[in-house]
């Protein structure tokens, strides 16, 4: 349970590779999560970011196989990691592809594969998260999201509207946990210098994983819903989502 400041004290990351996800876990390490369990597809690899952990603080951390692809995995994956580990305060959705948007036109493989990776794995994991967080009585299912969520661009629309899904699915599921005591917060980063997005032009009011971070934990204390990373997100997008489509196709980055 989080503790007597409103801390949590135990987070599950999926997507333990995730240059944001992990910038998060160690600002909440900080502030005295004690037990850390982090997901993904090469357990392995996630080896040197759990022993990062460790020095930083964390009592216990545990490294897991999670694929965001296998679906049919995901009810049993929950179920273990919480017999396991009992209650979780924060289960952060990290995961996530950019896809290649030419390819993504090209191939509808291509494009299928960012849609199942952004939107159907990150549902299928979700609602049996949400119901063990509904069934324990407490915890947050945060859940990062982006800013292309609000409206897709000709530049990125298939990665945008796999992220406007995510974006409206993780607020009904919000909704749904009203009054139950658990709660989904959506994360809107915008763009973000990880590798990820290595090579590709920052756009306006770019950012990094650790000042993501710092907006998470501010927001959390908070108790906001929604949380906008950097701020002045919030107003920029609001003008955006009203310009002209004429005016809107114009904008190609």
């Amino acid at each position: 349970m989080n503790d007597a400041l409103g801390s949590p004290q135990s987070v599950l990351l999926l997507g333990g590779g995730s240059e944001i996800g992990l910038a998060i876990t160690r600002r909440l390490v900080a502030r005295r999560a004690r037990t850390v369990i982090l997901a993904g597809r090469g357990p392995e690899v996630l080896k040197p970011a759990a022993d990062d952990l460790r020095a930083a603080g964390a009592d216990s951390v545990d490294v897991v196989a999670f694929d965001a692809l296998a679906t049919d995995t995901h009810d049993a994956f929950v179920d273990d990691v919480f017999a396991r580990h009992g209650d979780i305060d924060l289960v952060l959705m990290a995961f996530g592809v950019l896809g290649d948007q030419e390819e993504a036109e090209r191939d509808t493989d291509a494009a299928l594969a960012v849609l199942r990776t952004n939107f159907v794995g990150a549902v299928s994991v979700a609602l049996p998260v949400a119901r063990r967080l509904k069934a324990q009585g407490h915890g947050t299912l945060l859940v990062l999201s982006s800013v292309a969520a609000e409206r897709a661009r000709r530049a990125n629309f298939v990665y945008g509207s796999s992220k406007a899904g995510l974006d409206a699915f993780s607020q009904g599921l919000g909704d749904s946990l009203a009054a139950s005591g658990a709660r989904v917060v959506v994360v809107r980063p915008g763009f973000v210098h990880t590798k990820m997005t290595a090579g590709r032009r920052p756009a306006p009011l770019s950012t990094t994983p650790e000042a993501v971070a710092d907006a998470v934990v501010r927001g959390l204390e908070k108790g906001a819903e929604t949380i906008w990373a950097p701020p002045p997100l919030r107003f920029v997008m609001s003008a955006m989502r009203h310009l002209p489509r004429p005016l809107w196709r114009k904008i190609k980055e």
